[in-house]
């Protein structure tokens, strides 16, 4: 896509000051992914950090001493780009002119320009698979971790300053990277942030993780309604990293994750030829489609061919279908069919190619449906709705069928999101209490009978809402994201102005207890098998450090 397209929208980028000069560059990812790929097979340390709830003082304490970086670092981008950093032995017979070009590169990332040529990042990845004698391609290849929910995850780290400067600024979900470098997160200062993921934790020195800070800020121009990341994305190839986000009265902005600037802009018009915001976003699994939600209609954009050029396919058509609002998209992973939940509170199946109705699901939430989600094999449907208890799993070889059913505790409309593992095994929801709730759908019974699944187990997570929750792709990380919008009672008083005077600040002082706003990042993994793995690699290092160089 041309990053020239839209560009004229981009005033929404906050920027570091001018002038002030860049920290210190982040590892690159193939790097990463080569310290990663060394040390997974030792095992990985166990996290020594407590839980930021474990005492009320923490959920106060203001943490400093982080710096945002002025240069625009995916902890992505290829280790030729950065000639300053640590390369293989190869790398220092490089020429004048390759330093140069590679400069040049990274100084148009220090400026946020656009992120190098396509073709110089395959070139990189074949250099550095030689170098690494066969390695795999892929970070997840022959290195995943098994989740491990025997005992609560530990917290490794969060990001909470950076949301405490706007009153009320609580976070609305979190959601990882398709390649895992990476976390997008949004929140009510209509702000998009993207997190790298921090390089400590490929190392062994968990306890030294700083507090997150994000790389990029990307600020719309009101309230968020969706957002979600390109799905072939991968940080070797800078065109992949990209995301979009729908916001009241504006169209549908397609973000460069390298620099923060706008790409390109697709305009969905109504019937009377007036811009209209779209209410859900979601990617094809190919990437090759941009799907958008609207009232009784879905809006299918070329992702190739930016503006307002769409394919519409109604979902009402002769007074039969789904009423309502289209406010969430899943697409089989197996079939070529995706499913549509709306504030109707109901549910359809749709045909790919022409958005033809295949099944329209019975209404059995209480409220509007917020979140979808397919299972790996594609047999099974969960929905879960606002102020709704519910999560229900669908049996969609027998459709209309629910098989069991998942309790969460939700009084509120904010969307709730849940999440599944890639074997399809565990499902991952919060509540409006701060708890996370794990449940593993293998338990369920085979016979089909609709049943309430009991969780696994169940943690707390943050004082407030648990309103996100995203696992990581190939690595045993969960991300959660809290806060949600305060209400506070009024003062009880019999009148007087002293009494609303003092009542008013109680409610405040309650009010700021209850705040959690913050991104916390746990690690779900086996924590003791770690343990003992590192007491060992570091009982060898010792010993090996005190042998003499000959």
């Amino acid at each position: 896509m041309s990053d020239s397209a839209g560009g004229g929208e981009s005033e929404g980028v906050t920027a570091e000051a001018d002038g002030e000069p860049p920290q210190q560059a982040l590892p690159p990812l193939c790097q990463s992914e080569q310290q990663e790929q060394k040390t997974s097979e030792d095992g990985l340390p166990p996290s020594a950090k407590r839980s930021r709830i474990s005492e009320e003082e923490e959920l106060h304490e203001v943490h400093d001493g982080t710096t945002e970086s002025t240069c625009v670092q995916m902890s992505s981008t290829p280790s030729a780009q950065r000639p300053n950093e640590q390369q293989q032995p190869e790398s220092r017979d490089q020429t004048e002119e390759e330093l140069t070009v590679s400069e040049d590169v990274a100084e148009c990332h220090q400026n946020g320009g656009g992120g190098p040529d396509p073709a110089e990042g395959e070139e990189t990845k074949q250099e550095v698979d030689q170098d690494d004698d066969g390695a795999a391609e892929s970070p997840a290849a022959g290195q995943h971790l098994d989740l491990d929910f025997t005992q609560n995850p530990s917290m490794l780290t969060g990001s909470w300053t950076e949301y405490s400067s706007f009153p009320e600024n609580y976070l609305k979900g979190c959601k990882w990277a398709p390649d895992g470098s990476c976390i997008l997160t949004n929140s009510a200062d209509n702000i998009l942030r993207v997190y790298n993921l921090p390089p400590e934790i490929y190392s062994y020195s968990w306890d030294s993780i700083p507090e997150m800070s994000p790389v990029l800020r990307m600020a719309e121009g009101d309230t968020v309604y969706d957002y979600c990341w390109f799905p072939k994305m991968t940080s070797l190839e800078p065109d992949t990293c990209f995301l979009a986000s729908s916001s009241r009265d504006n169209p549908v902005h397609v973000w460069d994750a390298f620099c923060g600037k706008v790409r390109a802009s697709f305009r969905p018009y109504n019937h009377l030829d007036e811009l209209t915001a779209a209410h859900s976003l979601c990617f094809s699994p190919d990437g090759e489609q941009l799907y958008c939600g609207f009232e009784k209609m879905v809006r299918v954009f070329c992702t190739e061919r930016p503006g307002r050029d769409c394919e519409e396919r109604p979902t009402v058509v002769k007074k039969r279908g789904q009423n309502g609002i289209i406010s969430c998209f899943a697409f089989s992973p197996c079939q070529s069919v995706y499913a549509c939940g709306s504030y109707s509170r109901c549910a359809g199946l749709y045909s790919c190619q022409d958005g033809t109705l295949l099944a329209l699901l019975p209404t059995r939430h209480n409220g509007g449906l917020t979140h979808l989600l397919f299972s790996p094999d594609g047999n099974y449907l969960f929905t879960g709705g606002r102020k709704d208890p519910e999560i229900l799993c669908w049996d969609l070889r027998d459709t209309g069928k629910v098989l069991f059913s998942l309790k969460r505790n939700v009084t509120t409309n904010q969307r709730i999101y849940f999440d599944l593992d890639q074997s399809g095994t565990y499902l991952l929801s919060g509540d409006t209490e701060g708890v996370v709730s794990v449940w593993d759908t293998h338990t369920a019974r085979p016979d089909g009978t609709e049943e309430l699944l009991q969780p696994q187990i169940r943690f707390k997570a943050h004082w407030d809402c648990t309103n996100g929750i995203s696992l990581h792709p190939f690595m045993p990380i969960l991300a959660t994201s809290s806060g949600q919008r305060q209400f506070p009672w009024p003062a009880d008083s019999e009148g007087d102005s002293a009494s609303d005077t003092e009542g008013g600040g109680g409610v405040e002082l309650q009010q700021e207890i209850r705040q959690d706003n913050a991104l916390t990042l746990w690690w779900a993994g086996p924590v003791s098998q770690a343990a003992e793995e590192n007491q060992d690699q570091n009982t060898a290092a010792a010993e090996a450090s005190s042998v003499p160089l000959v």
